[in-house]
């Protein structure tokens, strides 16, 4: 990334914000190792280790990165290096909890631990000091992390772009006679050619396969007249994610899969058009799953419409009935009803951004069935 990219994505600020927010939740500092929240507020995609890397935000006093003394480099070459946050490097016979406990002041109440901590890193800092309470530090960061900047925004677009770039080249993959692995390896190698560093997930759900959302790729060979779900994702060096799932068919797919894609574009639209600043994601389900249900499929749409996306494919917000938190401008998240009746099944996913006044897609590509053949 160039220098004022990684300046824009992985802002200065982000640190005393983070602090502000753990005083107001009433922590007396939020430990924070490698995983999206670290890399939210510094940049720095470090390894995950057995070696303890683990930002230290304190409510009151200065932030400091502990780190492995042969991670200093990377670290110092890192965003997190021109952050101005002091690096604290440890040797192998220290005591590295025993060195964050010592830099706390004493006696904290409760202190906030990253998510996506190791259990045994959170052990070995309940151990070095043992009168703070733990909690999850995800409460602290999500009003942060949930509403993108232009900059979040413009990552996830580039990574919707790279994304519908792969799928554009799907049809010259499928062919009766290949098997989903096959298909699926392909496809895992465009997702890297097209600009990713790395590919999270790679859904290639032939027949009956397309029934199960989440299907992994198998042996089973395509055959003629075979609907195909194709789910896809991954990271991008920015470390922001795509996520888009399109629909092929190789040569004439049947009747009946025919009449409920119908169905399930309209409510693919039918979602995305509900999406607007003060709309609860609950009414956005809600929207695409009441066309499903009225057409007669409803016991067939059985996951939740969406999930948020950012650093992680999968975070808030979620679109799903019960969350009655109002969606405002920055939120990004995916619109993804799906119909599986069981012989085959379908899903429509695009990336969508709530703006001041509606919408905004991150993925371009048509969302109408693609015969292959």
């Amino acid at each position: 990334m160039e220098t004022g990219v990684t300046t824009e994505l992985y802002p200065r600020e982000r640190v005393g914000l983070v602090r502000e927010a753990a005083a107001k939740a009433g922590l007396g500092a939020v430990l924070l190792t490698p995983g999206p929240d670290l890399r939210y507020v510094t940049g720095y995609d470090a390894k995950e280790l057995e070696r303890l890397t683990c930002l230290v935000v304190p409510a009151e006093g200065e932030a400091f990165l502990v780190v492995p003394r042969l991670e200093l480099p990377a670290a110092q070459v890192s965003p997190a290096g021109s952050l101005g946050v002091e690096l604290v490097p440890w040797d192998e016979t220290d005591d590295p909890y025993a060195l964050v406990a010592r830099r706390l002041p004493s006696g904290l109440p409760k202190v906030g631990v990253a998510d996506r901590m190791w259990a045994v890193m959170a052990l070995r800092f309940r151990a070095a000091m043992p009168a703070a309470e733990q909690v999850a530090a995800g409460g602290v960061l999500r009003g942060l992390r949930i509403r993108k900047s232009a900059a979040e925004v413009a990552a996830l677009r580039e990574a919707g772009e790279a994304i519908d770039r792969v799928h554009r080249r799907v049809p010259g993959l499928l062919a009766a006679g290949r098997t989903e692995e096959e298909v699926a390896r392909d496809i895992a190698d465009a997702i890297v050619a097209e600009g990713h560093s790395r590919v999270d997930f790679v859904i290639v759900g032939s027949g009956p396969n397309g029934a199960n959302p989440h299907a992994e790729p198998t042996d089973r060979v395509i055959r003629a007249g075979e609907p195909v779900v194709v789910d896809i994702g991954g990271t991008m060096p920015s470390g922001y994610c795509s996520d888009s799932t399109r629909n092929y068919c190789v040569g004439e797919p049947p009747a009946e899969y025919l009449a409920y894609y119908a169905v399930l574009e309209e409510a693919q639209r039918a979602s995305c058009a509900a999406v607007r600043p003060g709309t609860t994601p609950e009414a956005v389900d809600a929207a695409g799953r009441d066309v499903i249900a009225a057409a007669g499929y409803g016991e067939h749409f059985f996951h939740r419409t969406g999930h948020g996306i950012g650093l992680e494919s999968h975070e808030d917000p979620y679109i799903v009935s019960g969350n009655l938190e109002p969606l405002e401008p920055g939120m990004a998240f995916s619109i993804e009803p799906g119909i599986y009746p069981g012989p085959h099944g379908a899903r429509i996913e695009d990336i969508v951004v709530c703006t001041e006044d509606g919408f905004d897609p991150l993925n371009v590509t048509g969302r109408g069935l693609v015969i292959v053949g």
